[in-house]
């Protein structure tokens, strides 16, 4: 061991099985990141280069699993109010989509296609 690490900062998340069965558990987030104040957010997370991502369930033991990087759940910026704009907006791998309950943040490779509700 080195004795260097990068500390970590556990947040509540719902993992969405392709499947279609959720999970309550944790992620882990730098506590520091150089591009904004606070912890890394859930979404500067998804986007990070790594194809994995650590999930914790509830009542698991303490074991953790290495999750690959499909969807989550955050908030829709106030500066993309078309759903063309929002989608075009970032090369970013990941997006974030409101709902009246819940935030998703959503792999662009799984989009097959979008059309506004009205």
């Amino acid at each position: 061991m080195t004795g260097f690490s990068v500390p970590r900062v556990a947040i509540r998340a719902t993992l969405l099985q392709t499947s279609g069965g959720k999970r309550g558990g944790e992620i882990y987030v730098m506590e520091r990141v150089p591009q904004h104040a606070g912890h890394e957010t859930p979404l500067d997370m998804l986007n990070r280069a790594e194809g994995f991502f650590p999930f914790r369930p509830q009542g698991n033991g303490g074991g953790v699993l290495l999750v690959a990087k499909g969807r989550a759940t955050l908030e829709l910026p106030q500066h993309h109010s078309r759903l063309l704009d929002y989608l075009n907006a970032s090369p970013e791998p990941f997006f974030t989509i409101a709902t009246a309950d819940e935030v998703h943040l959503v792999n662009r490779a799984h989009v097959l296609y979008a059309r506004p509700e009205d």
